[in-house]
């Protein structure tokens, strides 16, 4: 997958425009930190932040081994020698030997994938396709080539690092919780169910945003080069709630854009929000959705198609 290069004042705001042109959420994304703001007199910054980032690798399907066809000079002598009934059959296009073989186009890899917005801001663009896995180019070399190559780390180990790390992560504040993980798809889901734990969740979800960011670093660090899976941290199944209701909040503000014939301005969303939010209104006839304004006060629009 391509690497997309942004800056901007700050780091959050450097990756939020990266995951805008990604399209895709925050635990989709892998960040590289290329350069930082620099404090200069009396605590101002200086200079501007660089990141890099791209959508998370996924495991390749394996490869299906092929066996070399023979040379010409490696055939017995017989071969090259044909009875007249056997020459015509071959000029008719009855048999295959001097036909050249014929390759099906191969399976795309299990990491191919489509994304879709909707918007017509950086998070929409209109209609963007990304297809395809990394690293099919031809000659690929290096980092890319790499990856197809790497090891995957064993499920049950990957769900018991999870876990575990998240387990003693509430314990530091001071609280206890009952992880039960899956893996959909490609993608490791733990929910932490317990008491009082919306110290965890934050507004806006914001500290369970880090939280689930601080866990897939540490996986990346267990992983120790392995491939690994996505990570999606829920508590109390809030993200799943949240997902509905916006749903419905789009679903009834798309019905006053059609009636009033007016647009509808929505709040300051994250990056994530504002997808859900463009493929919802991608579903509804009659209106449209763009995003307007600068990070970190980015928000989407609605208005009648």
């Amino acid at each position: 997958m391509e690497w997309v290069e942004t800056t901007a004042k700050s780091v959050d705001e450097a990756k939020e425009l990266a995951l805008d042109q990604l399209g895709v959420d925050e635990n989709e994304a892998e960040f590289e930190l290329l350069e930082e703001p620099k404090t200069g007199l009396f605590g101002r910054s200086r200079g501007t932040a660089r990141v890099r980032a791209r959508i998370l690798p996924r495991s390749p399907r394996a490869k299906t081994e092929r066996k070399r066809r023979p040379k010409k000079s490696d055939r017995p002598a017989s071969d090259e020698t044909s009875t007249p009934s056997t020459a015509r059959r071959t000029s008719e296009g009855g048999g295959s030997r001097n036909r050249p073989a014929r390759e099906s186009a191969p399976a795309p890899a299990a990491d191919s994938e489509t994304v879709e917005s909707n918007g017509e801001g950086s998070d929409g663009g209109g209609e963007r396709r990304r297809t395809g896995s990394p690293g099919t180019a031809s000659g690929e070399r290096g980092p890319r080539a790499a990856e197809r190559n790497k090891e995957p780390m064993d499920q049950a180990e990957q769900i018991t690092v999870l876990e575990e790390f998240l387990t003693g992560l509430a314990g530091s504040f001071g609280l206890t919780v009952e992880p039960s993980s899956a893996f959909d798809e490609d993608d490791l889901r733990v929910n932490l169910v317990g008491d009082d734990l919306g110290l965890m969740v934050g507004p806006r979800l914001a500290t369970l945003e880090a939280i689930q960011e601080i866990a897939r670093n540490n996986l990346q660090r267990q992983a120790a080069g392995r491939e690994y899976a996505r990570v999606t941290v829920d508590i109390g199944g809030i993200r799943e709630r949240r997902s509905a209701a916006l749903t419905e909040f789009v679903t009834t503000a798309a019905e006053k854009v059609r009636s009033d014939d007016t647009d509808v301005v929505f709040e300051v969303m994250s990056s994530a929000d504002r997808k859900q939010v463009h493929d919802v209104a991608g579903d509804l006839d009659g209106v449209v959705s763009a995003s307007e304004g600068e990070d970190p006060r980015r928000r989407v629009v609605l208005r009648r198609a």
